[in-house]
């Protein structure tokens, strides 16, 4: 009976002590996550832990592995693109080269027929010189060198023609006059410029091949306008130096000209 109170006793004194006894399988655990920490822990790790303890696991892999799917089918979708758009252009360079080859083919055919046409006059006419050399004597031969001199003098006679008829085809063409097109801003000396009488001085200056067009008041500053009158010269017959020239000698009320657009016609 002493032997029973002292063993419950001793029980009573192992329960109160603040024991850790399942510090193994924590320790074990640790060191599994940190051998694989760049992974979750494998189910045979998590089961070490005891029930209720165990770790969920990580989602952040899964996230990144969806990620790393999602840019390979875009970088596959790319280069199926790609690749369909150098299928066409390839096609494209196949018809462009096929069309080449058959260019080349067909000018390599068309000179091949040409000097066969033009040899055979020139393999007949020995033929005939010799039939001519059987039946006559050497006045004959004489004779066929004349004849030559007469195809020449008859074909130049015929090249001549054709000459004298296109230059009469061409003398009866009409000849395109050169003509442009002038813009002219000319300028007085002052505000008080009488700008009706300056026009009426510029448009009496006339000229085999001048025309003149409309004109305007542009306001320059300080009450000051320029007169601004267009006009149709013909350039083999006046110039705009001589035309200047002949405008300018109104020194009285224009202080200067300058050509603002110049334009062929």
């Amino acid at each position: 009976m002493p032997k029973k109170s002292t063993k419950m006793s001793g029980l009573q004194c192992l329960a109160s002590e603040n024991i850790w006894f399942d510090k193994p399988l924590y320790d074990e655990a640790e060191k599994c996550f940190y051998e694989g920490a760049n992974g979750p822990p494998s189910q045979a790790k998590t089961a070490l832990l005891p029930k209720g303890r165990q770790q969920r696991p990580r989602n952040r892999n899964s996230s990144s592995h969806a990620g790393g799917d999602q840019e390979l089918v875009t970088r596959m979708k790319s280069m199926e693109l790609e690749n369909h758009t150098l299928h066409k252009v390839v096609a494209e360079m196949r018809a462009a080269l096929q069309t080449l080859e058959n260019r080349v083919a067909t000018l390599e055919k068309s000179p091949a027929g040409v000097p066969s046409a033009k040899a055979a006059p020139v393999q007949a006419a020995p033929v005939k010189q010799v039939q001519n050399g059987d039946d006559e004597d050497e006045d004959d031969d004489m004779d066929l060198f004349g004849s030559d001199d007469e195809d020449d003098e008859e074909a130049e006679r015929l090249k001549q023609e054709r000459l004298d008829a296109y230059a009469a085809k061409k003398s009866k063409k009409p000849t395109l006059i050169a003509k442009s097109s002038l813009l002219l801003d000319v300028k007085p000396w002052d505000d008080e410029t009488d700008m009706a009488k300056l026009e009426e001085c510029v448009r009496s200056v006339q000229m085999d091949g001048l025309l003149w067009g409309a004109s305007k008041l542009v306001p320059v500053g300080y009450g000051i306008k320029k007169l601004q009158i267009t006009c149709v010269i013909v350039d083999d017959k006046v110039g705009t130096d001589m035309l200047e020239e002949e405008i300018t000698k109104f020194e009285d009320l224009i202080q200067s000209i300058d050509v603002a657009a110049f334009n062929k016609i």
